[in-house]
């Protein structure tokens, strides 16, 4: 992204900022046999990490829409029990503060629910981190442009000065919708060429190296000390 003022970048949260792929996995997996299923394979399961909740059991579960509720519940119940062991990816913390430091406004667009992404940011003391915020409750579930679109609108950024982050590829299939550039992290799942196929401009494969596609912003004092 070339240097200039007001700039966004939007962060997907599983698998980008937070390692939680195989709770996730685990949690699925668990609520389908706790439904009295067969469990969904683990690659399935990857495949849907992204979407929302309610979307990710429909694909898993095609034709057996009298279940799906129970599943949701389920998943719920397992992933919030199993939280706390989560973490966030080496460096994120470090890394989302230079990019504060080099100007940028950052956000967080997530199939995830709102309270979900509350209790995440606020557990690893990330909630003064992100100026906006998007959930798979207020928006279309990915790739669905709308988290990106009202992100820009909320922020008043243009398409050509945000960027999202994401390790799915619905992640960059929704920044192609909205007409703005993606990069993919391959440390969440490694499908570095899936990712570009769909479109994003570069993968990488640690948190820290996405510093080198987003150089200092003039005036970067100013636009790093915005009030939320």
């Amino acid at each position: 992204m070339n240097a200039g003022p007001e700039a966004l970048i939007l962060f997907d949260c599983d698998g980008t900022l937070v390692d939680s792929h195989a709770a996730i996995t685990d949690a699925m997996q668990h609520a389908f046999t706790n439904c009295g299923l067969t469990a969904p394979p683990t690659a399935a399961v990857a495949e849907i990490i992204g979407l929302s909740l309610a979307e990710a059991v429909a694909h898993l579960a095609p034709g057996d829409e009298k279940n799906h509720e129970d599943i949701i519940t389920s998943f719920r119940r397992r992933y919030i029990a199993g939280e706390a062991s989560l973490q966030l990816y080496p460096n994120v913390r470090k890394t989302l503060l230079d990019l504060r430091q080099r100007g940028y406004w950052l956000g967080v667009v997530t199939g995830k629910s709102l309270t979900g992404l509350l209790r995440v940011l606020q557990g690893f003391d990330l909630e003064d981190m992100f100026y906006v915020l998007r959930t798979a409750d207020c928006c279309p579930s990915k790739p669905h442009p709308a988290m990106v679109l009202e992100s820009m609108q909320e922020m008043g950024v243009q398409p050509n000065r945000t960027t999202v982050v994401g390790d799915a590829v619905v992640d960059i299939r929704m920044a192609v919708s909205a007409q703005v550039e993606a990069l993919g992290v391959s440390f969440g799942t490694p499908m570095h060429s899936e990712l570009m196929q769909a479109g994003a401009r570069a993968v990488v494969n640690d948190f820290t190296s996405l510093l080198e596609h987003f150089p200092p912003l003039q005036e970067a004092g100013a636009s790093s000390t915005m009030s939320a």
